[in-house]
């Protein structure tokens, strides 16, 4: 059930006749009262045929009138609304229980609190099967205001205890986190200028695009009106900014002026201080030799930087900011990555931007690897290979579910339920990204001989979940990278334990294929192995293959067998 305040209004009678009116599309059926403040003598012009609006919207807005002749300041905003509505599977209410349900939201609310004979003046209005509204006058009969601080919060509540008492469809309970709903108002103006989006929710998504790029808040700014979208920056006497507002270009008021939305409107975490938090957390100065150690490629940054995920996120404010940062990493590599692979990470960095924030206070600058890793993506002029970006989005599927998994330990329902979101696109794209790899290593797995030893070293390294891996469609493919790496100086029985280690297999879909972006990430730079480097050398002098093989680990208890070329 969802109870939605509407901003205050001033015309009584004119919301009284939509409510009793035919709806925008003849959508509104027997309009009728089913609760109210005092139902004994209060007009009803859906049941007395003598009733009219205007009586009714005078006997609702006494209070009002009477506060307004006795003070100088008149009350304006004083039309409290809020349509309340049943989910589309819920049975159909009866008017009593639509009456009760009215009076206890507006007791929730403060309008009208249990015992209270002077509270506000209101009624809940039903029109259709599936919802009611609900109008106040917002003076109290002794003339004072109440008090309607928070009150979408206990209305939110007091909806979540409606659906047990009534059976109904059960949602989650709100933390404050989202973004607000678009209005009415702003859904009819993208829908009459032809916008897929409301201002808001398209603005929201181009600052989120923006973020990777920029290293202030000025950065930002700057990259958003280079990016055509207006900007109204709010300066303090030294200049320093304090505060910004954005525009949509074409969004247009009555006057035929820029519409502006505050950032914290556009969204909770695009305020100026949250993303001054996050763009200017200090960096530790990196080691010279960390430089030099530094893969190759962002991609293979990207990859590292995700490697230590799991067990940053311990703490709970590096835990936040480890999962904004993978937001924002997310989202570079939907900029960058090849056509076929970008709808699903754009969809799926959309779902993520939910599960970004929470109640918990991001400590920004432990996820500085991240950041930049995705910084250094946006300002790249070179794609990735096929194996760099299907290990980076096998990376960011994995965090993905260690981010759900934390949001659910934590209790965030909103936030688990977007990550979750997030994994189905996530998991489209990794299976995307890795086919042309396994096309190419199935044509040219090892003899048969050669994968018998392999499979020794998975049942050795992994035996838990060996017999998943070898029955796995793609453990040819697996093989022949074995295979490969192996001729690569590496060690396959070590590289599947590393592979291992890095994210547990027990619930990998296809296990053999978690192994096989781990490992083209892994074995990118050769390491010793003497056995294989005894073989490449075998065609030249005995004794150098006798000086090779003299330093061999023993073999593996139980005979393992001796390994031979493919």
């Amino acid at each position: 059930m969802i109870a939605a305040i509407k901003p205050s209004g001033a015309n009584t009678r004119g919301l009284l006749a939509y409510l009793y009116g035919p709806g925008r599309h003849d959508e509104h059926t027997d309009p009728h009262i089913v609760a109210g403040f005092a139902m004994l003598g209060m007009p009803d012009p859906g049941r007395e045929e003598n009733a009219t609006l205007t009586q009714l919207a005078r006997y609702l807005d006494e209070p009002v009138r009477l506060r307004n002749s006795e003070f100088g300041k008149k009350i304006t905003d004083h039309v409290w609304h809020c349509p309340v509505r049943a989910a589309p599977e819920d049975r159909h209410l009866s008017d009593a229980e639509w009456g009760e349900i009215a009076q206890r939201i507006v007791a929730a609310a403060g309008i009208a609190p249990e015992g209270d004979d002077l509270s506000c003046r209101w009624i809940a209005v039903r029109h259709a099967d599936d919802h009611i509204h609900i109008l106040a006058t917002t003076v109290r009969e002794d003339g004072r205001r109440p008090k309607l601080h928070d009150s979408g919060i206990r209305v939110g509540d007091a909806c979540r205890q409606i659906e047990k008492d009534y059976d109904l469809r059960r949602l989650k309970k709100g933390d404050r986190t989202g973004t607000r709903a678009p209005t009415q108002a702003e859904m009819h103006k993208a829908d009459r200028l032809g916008w897929e989006q409301t201002s808001r929710e398209w603005l929201q998504d181009r600052i989120r695009a923006a973020i990777p790029h920029a290293r202030t808040a000025e950065e930002l700014l700057a990259y958003l009106e280079a990016d055509g979208i207006a900007i109204k920056a709010r300066r303090g006497p030294s200049g320093d900014l304090l505060g910004y507002a954005a525009g949509r270009p074409g969004d247009l008021n009555k006057d035929g002026e820029q519409v502006f939305h505050p950032g914290g409107k556009i969204a909770p975490d695009l305020t100026l201080p949250k993303l001054q938090a996050r763009l200017e957390a200090g960096q530790p100065e990196e080691h010279p030799t960390a430089r030099r150690n530094r893969p190759a490629t962002p991609w293979h940054q990207a990859t590292e930087a995700l490697d230590s995920f799991r067990t940053d996120l311990a703490d709970d404010p590096h835990a936040q900011a480890h999962i904004t940062a993978l937001g924002e990493l997310l989202e570079a590599t939907a900029q960058k990555a090849p056509t076929h692979l970008r709808a699903e990470l754009q969809a799926a960095s959309k779902a993520f931007a939910r599960a970004q924030r929470s109640q918990v206070r991001a400590e920004d600058r432990a996820a500085h690897a991240i950041r930049h890793a995705a910084r250094d993506i946006v300002h790249t002029a070179t794609g990735p290979d096929g194996s760099a970006l299907a290990a980076l989005i096998a990376a960011l599927l994995w965090a993905g579910i260690i981010a759900n998994r934390w949001h659910e330990a934590k209790g965030h329902a909103h936030q688990a339920d977007a990550a979750r979101q997030a994994l189905h696109h996530l998991q489209a794209a990794a299976d995307h990204a890795l086919t042309p790899t396994l096309l190419v290593l199935e044509q040219r797995q090892p003899k048969e001989e050669s994968r018998r030893i392999l499979a020794h070293d998975v049942r050795a390294a992994i035996p838990v979940q060996a017999d998943r891996i070898l029955t796995d469609p793609s453990w040819p493919a697996l093989a022949a990278l074995l295979a490969d790496a192996e001729a690569r100086g590496h060690q396959p029985h070590q590289l599947l334990k590393e592979a291992a280690a890095q994210r547990e297999l027990a619930t990998a879909r296809q296990p053999a294929r978690v192994l096989i972006t781990r490992l083209q990430h892994t074995s990118r730079n050769p390491s010793s192995n003497l056995r294989a480097e005894a073989a490449r050398l075998r065609t030249t002098t005995s004794v150098t293959v006798q000086q090779a093989t003299a330093t061999q680990p023993p073999a593996a208890p139980g005979g393992r067998p001796n390994r031979t070329r493919r």
